[in-house]
């Protein structure tokens, strides 16, 4: 087998150490050597200075959970770093140690039997830790006001089957004064404002319940405590992406002009994806490493089921949620491709395929600075075939009974 690459290395990495080994080819003889060094600091840049002496140019390392993360920092500015997918590395059973997998992945990377993941450069990874923090702070507060919800339920308060909104500013003036020790229907109902207030007799029968200070009121005080303390940190962390995206600012307002992606979704697609598209040759190739496209599985001649790879889940629910949102726009190709396809595949898989288009045309923005091509909501009616079509129509109603005679309309002219 062809050696492309005569001074690499492979590193096995743990929590606490990580297994090094170096594999020099000259001519046909192959020289190894493996040493073992800690994952802190100065481990590392032992590691960096040993790697060096031997004057590796590549190093190969398995993606193992967050610990890659330090490893990769402390070599990647000298060496080129791949981390490799951890199910392209499988060895033969019964070989397993940590001398042996490093020196396995070593001989993977010199022969070029592997390809390494996609990293974004430092500051799209600092731009993608912030959007995921966000992301999970408002999937919390989410889950925070359901947990109002629930402890309302409980206490028999149904308010938010009047209000529309659980925390709006006159359920928030309600909440609080329920905390406080009002119990009056009345008095609690009067704090409604704006047009919740044509709302007052079902409000006030609403608000009657066995609300308890000691118990529920407690509890809501902790939720309501906590929601206002999750929108600061969304305010904060919205605020300190938007200073690192200042310079992709641009690329931000390029791809707002995709049906149903928002400001948020537009920071959380350059997050993941970053805006250097040469590192996906293709649409094709973006869309198979996010995981949005159907896989392949043939054997024998016969299709089967493709199931899409896992990709990357926070890529995939933003996209998710664009998809929903373009469902929902009026006269937009996507929505029309959508309902076009809802019916026949499910909503599912419709809003797959949306947000497999929504993820293309990210790319292409991306590549060549453009702005969002409208395709128009009859799109695919401008592409059937009139007379076609009237043809099957024709034998349809034939096929029921009818006898159909076709009479051209006359022009209006």
């Amino acid at each position: 087998m062809d050696t492309l690459v005569e001074r690499c290395g492979g590193l096995d990495v743990h929590k606490a150490q990580v297994t090094a080994t170096v594999r020099i080819t000259e001519g046909r003889e192959v020289l190894q050597d493996t040493k073992t060094f800690a994952t802190t600091t100065r481990g590392l840049l032992a590691l960096h200075d040993w790697l060096a002496s031997w004057q590796v140019t590549r190093v190969g390392m398995e993606a193992t959970g967050v610990y890659w993360k330090p490893v990769y920092y402390a070599l990647e500015d000298t060496f080129e770093t791949w981390l490799l997918n951890a199910q392209h590395l499988k060895n033969v059973p019964g070989h397993k140690t940590d001398v042996a997998d490093s020196a396995w992945i070593a001989q993977l990377v010199a022969h070029g039997l592997v390809r390494p993941s996609f990293v974004p450069p430092k500051e799209i990874r600092e731009l993608r830790d912030l959007t995921r923090y966000r992301k999970s702070m408002i999937e919390e507060r989410t889950r925070a006001v359901q947990r109002l919800d629930k402890v309302l339920q409980d206490a028999g308060i149904k308010l938010t089957s009047v209000a529309s909104e659980t925390l709006g500013v006159s359920a928030r003036l309600m909440l609080e004064a329920l905390v406080a020790g009002t119990r009056d229907p009345g008095v609690l109902a009067d704090l409604a404002r704006g047009r919740l207030r044509a709302k007052l007799p079902a409000l006030r029968e609403a608000l009657e319940g066995h609300f308890r200070t000691a118990h529920h009121g407690l509890m809501i005080a902790q939720v309501l405590a906590h929601i206002d303390f999750l929108d600061e940190s969304v305010a904060t962390l919205s605020a300190r992406i938007e200073e690192l995206i200042a310079p992709f600012s641009t690329k931000v307002e390029l791809l707002c002009t995709i049906p149903g992606v928002a400001q948020r979704t537009a920071e959380a697609i350059i997050a993941e994806i970053g805006v250097d598209m040469t590192r996906f040759p293709t649409s094709a190739h973006l869309a198979s490493w996010a995981g949005v496209c159907p896989g392949n599985n043939e054997s024998a001649g016969r299709r089967k089921i493709g199931k899409s790879r896992k990709g990357d889940p926070w890529l995939r629910k933003a996209l998710t949620e664009a998809a929903k949102a373009a469902a929902r726009s009026k006269d937009v190709y996507l929505a029309a491709q959508y309902h076009r396809l809802r019916g026949r595949k499910g909503p599912a898989k419709a809003t797959g395929a949306v947000r497999h288009s929504i993820l293309v045309a990210a790319w292409h923005i991306l590549s060549d600075d453009v702005p969002y091509a409208e395709l128009g909501g009859d799109y695919f009616d401008r592409r059937r075939d009139p007379e076609r079509e009237t043809r099957a129509l024709v034998r349809k109603l034939e096929r029921m009974g009818h006898t159909v005679t076709l009479e051209k309309k006359a022009d209006a002219a």
